[in-house]
């Protein structure tokens, strides 16, 4: 079996042995902080004589924070999936949304992705208030394709499992932010092995439930999309036995190890190939062009005010407040204010500029009318809505929309 924890560079400047994916060309996509790209390892001179079959594909995501809001956010389908796990239990919403920017009234309309900072902070509270400490195990098992949004439906296009497995690796800063993962391959089995960063750098969880969500998130995907097969997988984890320690087997099988070096999740490589039942080539096409688009928003760092924009743009008709919106960006109100001055702007001005922006757009493109158009924009009649536009633009909105026939 080949191992990442098995094998160590040689230390000398020889290269024993080149290991490179066969299904990719080593390329950088040209992301700032994302690097994806197959890389030539040296290996002692015993693993060059043993494991010359293996491939190895490798691909780094590296979390900067406060950079890029996409590097700060994932999928909202989590929390929601947490939220709702812990409130089966018994658990207060308004203790468990607790110091982050969510508010128990509008949990049913979150945006698409959420602020990594406010889900360390529902884990920690969760775990506090549930008194679960298996609660990553619980979580994970529950995340399936819907969860993981876009991408799940990717998965569910692919043809086989090697298929699936190259998309995550592809995409996975969509779901996995701070997470380093490697797939190894020898002619028996798969070793999918992985290190998890901090979610948030200033809220920490702990590393028993980062493990257990990860590992028990990609198990049970992999078995919806295998259609619930007994998966015979092994499962290494990086730390001592927790004292629920048999809850792992029955989330995970009977091959478990603790204190293992590396986490890491290991099968047959048979299931590589198995067909899927769901698979759709044309489908796929177009889910996989929707996640390459929301990756290529990672391409660049954007102002702060950008980033703000961005943010606003996703809530339309739920505006956060400043506070809320720092949280958001995985910023301090005050360094958020910094920042923007810094670009000689304010968050109201901000805020008001995406609120003329998609006013114009309702007026210029649509037949709504006028008071639909305020009601969208989060005004309570149309009369505050038309003196704000009015502020905004210098105009009416009446003669905005007359302006498209012009």
């Amino acid at each position: 079996m080949l191992h990442p924890r098995s094998v160590e560079p040689c230390g000398d400047c020889c290269w024993h042995l080149s290991i490179r994916a066969s299904s990719y060309t080593p390329v950088s996509v040209g992301l700032s902080f994302f690097r994806r790209q197959c890389q030539s390892l040296c290996w002692k001179t015993a693993a060059q004589t043993r494991y010359t079959t293996a491939k190895l594909r490798s691909y780094t995501a590296k979390k900067v924070l406060s950079d890029i809001a996409m590097l700060s956010t994932l999928p909202s389908s989590y929390a929601v999936l947490l939220i709702d796990l812990v409130r089966q239990q018994g658990v207060d919403i308004n203790a468990l949304c607790r110091n982050t920017s969510l508010e128990a009234s509008a949990l049913e309309s979150l945006p698409p992705r959420l602020a990594i900072t406010d889900f360390s902070v529902l884990v920690n509270n969760a775990l506090a208030l549930a008194e679960n400490p298996a609660l990553g195990l619980a979580l994970g098992q529950r995340i399936n394709m819907s969860a993981h949004a876009v991408l799940g439906q990717v998965f569910l296009a692919c043809s086989n499992l090697a298929q699936v497995l190259d998309v995550f690796l592809r995409y996975a800063p969509l779901l996995t932010p701070a997470t380093t993962l490697e797939l190894a391959e020898t002619e028996q089995e798969v070793v999918l092995a992985f290190n998890i960063g901090a979610l948030a750098q200033e809220v920490e969880t702990p590393l028993e439930f980062n493990h257990e969500l990860m590992c028990a998130a990609i198990l049970n995907t992999m078995r919806g999309l295998l259609y619930n097969r007994v998966l015979g997988a092994s499962v290494n984890c990086p730390y001592p036995a927790p004292p629920y320690a048999e809850q792992y087997t029955t989330a995970f099988g009977r091959l478990v190890q603790f204190n293992a070096s590396q986490a890491s999740i290991s099968f047959s490589r048979e299931l590589l190939t198995r067909p899927l039942p769901t698979a759709n080539p044309a489908l796929r096409s177009l889910y996989e062009a929707e996640c390459a688009r929301l990756l290529k928003d990672l391409d660049e760092p954007d102002s702060v005010g950008a980033q703000l924009e961005k943010l606003l743009a996703q809530m339309q008709g739920q505006y956060p407040n400043l506070t809320q919106a720092a949280r958001m960006l995985n910023f301090s109100p005050r360094t958020l204010r910094r920042r923007l001055a810094d670009e000689n702007r304010r968050y109201q001005e901000v805020l008001d500029g995406t609120r003329a922006k998609q006013a114009r757009h309702y007026l210029q493109h649509s037949q709504l009318p006028i008071n639909s158009i305020a009601y969208l924009l989060g005004f309570n009649d149309a009369s505050n809505f038309r003196r704000a536009y009015k502020r905004w633009t210098g105009e009416g909105p009446g003669t905005t929309r007359k302006s498209r026939h012009g």
